[in-house]
């Protein structure tokens, strides 16, 4: 059986592992089930990503699918583009074989979490959209969770964007099409999707067609529910999901 687990809320906050997290991938691997990562993050590289998980004793090479590879797959190759987001999010746009540019006309603006953000990436984003360059946003995360709390995400910034551009974006990573068909297209129509929101982990497993257990090691707490799409399964965090279900 398929797993696909969110990273932010479900296995780390911030760079802090959550407990029990690497015993459970341990335990679901040693089950014979396969594991895949998959994160609306797109500030980081999918290497850096596979790194880090490394680092809390968590082997993921090759098992980490991103909003960033699943924005990028919304351009075609050689069209320009501006980019508004992290480093994992331009090694991704220049991989499609995109050209990138700083200002002015272009073909598509892609956004995701910018930890830079200041008003004139806002003025130039928006001037490129208003001039007619579509927008594709990584993910529509508000929020994502840390050690210290929720910082804005990549949906706050977007929010910013669709102000100034005066339009719509098209979605990339969870819930929506393009990271609904590149876990399809790997695993099939049959998983279960653990994450720490229903918003985007919980509509992104409807798409799926695969079950959804809620956690609460991140966003959601026991005081959200309830929530929609119900969950399959509810629990504390993913060591908890996954002892109950392979009992």
């Amino acid at each position: 059986m398929p797993w696909v687990l969110d990273l932010d809320g479900v296995i780390r906050l911030g760079e802090q592992p959550i407990a029990g997290a690497a015993e459970a991938v341990a335990l679901l691997r040693a089950a014979g089930e396969e594991v895949v990562f998959a994160t609306n993050n797109a500030y980081r590289s999918i290497r850096d990503q596979e790194a880090a998980l490394d680092a809390i004793g968590i082997p993921a090479d090759g098992a980490v699918v991103g909003a960033a590879q699943a924005g990028a797959s919304l351009l075609e190759p050689h069209e320009r583009v501006l980019v508004v987001g992290g480093p994992g999010l331009v090694e991704e746009v220049e991989a499609r074989g995109c050209t990138l540019v700083e200002d002015g006309p272009c073909d598509a603006v892609i956004s995701g979490l910018d930890r830079q953000f200041h008003y004139d990436a806002l003025r130039r984003a928006g001037l490129a959209i208003r001039g007619g360059a579509r927008w594709i946003l990584t993910n529509p995360d508000p929020t994502f969770p840390t050690p210290h709390g929720l910082e804005p995400g990549a949906g706050a910034l977007g929010a910013a964007i669709r102000a100034a551009g005066g339009a719509d974006p098209l979605i990339g990573g969870k819930p929506e099409g393009a990271m609904v068909g590149l876990i399809r297209d790997r695993l099939g129509g049959d998983g279960i999707v653990v994450g720490d929101r229903a918003d985007t982990d919980g509509r992104f497993a409807t798409a799926l067609g695969y079950r959804f257990a809620l956690v609460f090691s991140g966003v959601t707490t026991e005081a959200d529910l309830p929530v929609e799409p119900e969950p399959w399964l509810i629990a504390d965090d993913l060591l908890e999901v996954v002892r109950r279900t392979l009992a």
